[in-house]
């Protein structure tokens, strides 16, 4: 069967090298002109994530992750409210896509090629290229994060605000004082306040795959309550006067935004993640968002990841939800020929459709607690473990 992915993220590149594997004749089409970068990005490394790396090549997992054994909540003093013991893998988004991407070989990734489109019949679908060229395929996988436009075009379904925004700042150790670095580098540490939360958790940024030497740096987050209206178009105006609707990268952040920012977390933060506020060069942010969809498949063409069910950030199960979609989907088609991949589809999507929307419902719990009243949020409750939700 022939298949073509939108999208060359972790998703996508899960789904094209089970779908190749299994016989299939595959093609990823990514429309950024150079491969896909993390600009330092972190992320938990959870055993979906990785399965793909750990099980079908010559690579260690243990050589692309860092693993802490912590879980501290901290209040607004910096006084530790709750310490238990909690092991999580860290790695760095792009070791992960690099390790996916060493897998691929002849010209089945393709970057520079913008999907605008698909149309399908009854035989086939035609992903249409911004270039004016079209890839024909007996079944399409979009995978286009986040802010699909596939998820629009297909269903309609923009993504919903949250009410509030993440700063997001990441540092070097050497740009911290000793005793902050000591307390957020031992695990995953989150700050409380009262209608707002910040985390912080160390992450390994490496030039290539192998992060045991690489440079850890902290990587801290700050949600914050922003109004929708004037207050958040101000806030996304870059400083061009650009208005960027979801989110402004971290050269382009009005500094007049970045120094109210840091006043307010030196007003409302425990000194450690204030510090970390502080010491980034250059901090970003993004809205908060998440969506939901009536289906992930039509005819010959299914939603992928956080291009279909999007949920908020706060499970740290986006890569996870995406590469388990991918797994599924791969088994759904496991020996399926081009006629029955609309079949195909809709058996997949009974497997994973309501999965997703349990991991949507579980991050907007997630933000509701932590974005609301001191005490909402308890660091022993079922919410507080991080990843997919456990089926039961």
């Amino acid at each position: 069967m022939r298949v073509a992915i939108v999208g060359g993220s972790v998703g996508g590149l899960t789904a094209a090298l089970l779908l190749r594997d299994a016989g299939h004749e595959v093609r990823v089409l990514e429309r950024s002109p150079t491969p896909l970068v993390g600009a330092g990005a972190g992320m938990l490394a959870f055993d979906e994530t990785v399965r793909y790396i750990a099980e079908r090549t010559d690579l260690r997992v243990d050589d692309l992750v860092v693993e802490r054994s912590r879980v501290r909540h901290l209040d607004a003093a910096g006084n530790r409210i709750h310490e238990a013991p909690q092991a999580y893998r860290f790695t760095s988004w792009d070791s992960i896509a690099r390790g996916l991407e060493r897998a691929f070989d002849g010209d089945a990734l393709q970057l520079g090629r913008d999907c605008i489109g698909v149309e399908q019949d009854a035989d086939g679908v035609d992903v249409l290229l911004a270039d004016g060229s079209a890839e024909r395929a007996d079944l399409a996988v979009l995978a286009d994060g986040a802010f699909s436009q596939s998820r629009k075009r297909l269903f309609g379904v923009d993504v919903e605000y949250a009410g509030y925004v993440a700063w997001r700042a990441v540092c070097t150790r050497d740009t911290l004082p000793a005793g902050v670095w000591d307390e957020l580098a031992e695990g995953f540490t989150y700050g409380l306040i009262g209608g707002s939360h910040a985390l912080a958790y160390p992450i390994p940024v490496a030039d290539g795959l192998d992060v045991r030497d690489a440079e850890t740096r902290m990587n801290a987050l700050w949600y914050r309550p922003v109004p929708a209206g004037e207050t958040y178009d101000a806030l996304f105006t870059d400083r061009a006067g650009v208005l960027r609707h979801s989110s402004v990268a971290a050269e382009a952040v009005d500094p007049r935004h970045v120094a109210e920012m840091r006043a307010a977390a030196d007003r409302l933060l425990a000194p450690p993640f204030a510090a970390v506020m502080q010491s980034a060069a250059q901090p970003f942010l993004t809205a908060i968002v998440d969506a939901d969809v009536p289906a992930m498949r039509t005819g010959r063409v299914c939603l992928l990841g956080d291009a279909a069910v999007l949920a908020r950030p706060h499970p740290a199960a986006g890569a996870a939800k995406a590469a388990r979609d991918a797994w599924a989907l791969a088994a759904a088609l496991d020996g399926a020929t081009a006629a029955d991949a609309p079949a195909a589809l809709q058996c997949w999507e009974a497997t994973v459709l309501e999965p997703n929307r349990a991991v949507l419902a579980r991050g907007r719990a997630m933000g509701a607690r932590l974005q609301g009243p001191l005490g909402a949020w308890d660091p022993d409750g079922p919410l507080a473990r991080l990843g997919l939700p456990v089926p039961g």
